[in-house]
C-alpha cells in the first residue's frame, strides 16, 4: 500500500530503526571527503548529535569517518 509521499507501506511490519550519531573528534587535518561526508550527515559543531533512519547508505558514510563519530543503534524509539 502507498502513503500520500509515495512510500510503501506494510501492515504489521516493525518500525526501521534509527541510528543515533555523535560527532567527537575534530576534522581539522582530515581530507577534506571526510569532512563532506561530516556535512552530509548534518553535523555543524563537534559535540552535536543526529539521527538519522538505518541504511546501508548512512552506515557507508558513518563507516567512513568512523573514527570521528559514535554510532548508536535505536530501536523503536527508544536507546
Amino acid at each position: 500500500m502507498l502513503s500520500a509521499r509515495g512510500k510503501l507501506q506494510l501492515k504489521g511490519r516493525s518500525q526501521v530503526a534509527k541510528l543515533r550519531i555523535t560527532w567527537v573528534k575534530s576534522d581539522i587535518g582530515y581530507k577534506r571527503d571526510q569532512r563532506r561526508t561530516l556535512k552530509a550527515l548534518g553535523f555543524r559543531r563537534l559535540q552535536q548529535t543526529v539521527e538519522h533512519e538505518d541504511s546501508p547508505a548512512i552506515r557507508g558514510m558513518v563507516a567512513k569517518v568512523k573514527h570521528l563519530v559514535i554510532m548508536e543503534v535505536i530501536e523503536n524509539g527508544t536507546a
